[in-house]
C-alpha cells in the first residue's frame, strides 16, 4: 500500500508497508542516510527527525503513523546557508565521531522551536534522551545557547 510522505519539502509516494519504521524508509527508500540507526528502541536519539517541527524517533515511528512533514538533517540547512544550529555546532567543535550529531541537532531544533531562550536546565532536560558516546554534552549546551542567541537576533 502506498504511503505519501513529505520529507524535506518534497512529497514522496512510497510503495512500502505502513508499519515500516520511518528510519528505514528515509535511509533505504529515499537515500537520506544522515538519520542514523542507533539502538532501535528509541533510547539513544541517533534517529531523531522532526515531524511537523517536533522531535520524533524514526526507529520506532511507523510511516503509516507520521502525522506531518518530516525534516531530516539533510533538510535543516543547505551547504550554502547552514542553519544557526549547524553553524553553532561547527563553531563549538561539537562533533567528535559525529554519529549522534544529526539526532542531537534535530532534538535541539525542536527545543528551540518550543523554548527560544532555554536555560541550562531546559537544555539538559530536552537533550537527556540523546546519547553521545564521545561525551560532548558541554559543547552541545554551548552550541544551543549560541544558536538561540543568533536566532533571537534574526
Amino acid at each position: 500500500m502506498a504511503v505519501t510522505l513529505t520529507v524535506n519539502g518534497a512529497e514522496h509516494a512510497l510503495d512500502l508497508p505502513r508499519e515500516m519504521p520511518l528510519l528505514w524508509a528515509l535511509r533505504d527508500a529515499l537515500g537520506l542516510t544522515g538519520t542514523k540507526f542507533g539502538c532501535g528502541i528509541a533510547a539513544c536519539g541517533a534517529c531523531t527527525v522532526l515531524v511537523e517541527g517536533q522531535a520524533a524517533r524514526a526507529c520506532v515511528l511507523a510511516i503509516g503513523d507520521v502525522w506531518g512533514p518530516v525534516t531530516t538533517i539533510e533538510g535543516l540547512g543547505r551547504p550554502e546557508a547552514l542553519a544557526p544550529l549547524q553553524r553553532a555546532w561547527i563553531a563549538h567543535q561539537v562533533a567528535q565521531c559525529g554519529y549522534c550529531q544529526p539526532g542531537q541537532i534535530l532534538q535541539a531544533a525542536s527545543l528551540l522551536a518550543e523554548t527560544p531562550a532555554p536555560t541550562d536546565a531546559d537544555i539538559d532536560a530536552a537533550m537527556s534522551g540523546n546519547l553521545c558516546r564521545c561525551g560532548t554534552y558541554g559543547r552541545i549546551r554551548a552550541a544551543i545557547h549560541t544558536a538561540a542567541r543568533e536566532m533571537a537576533e534574526g
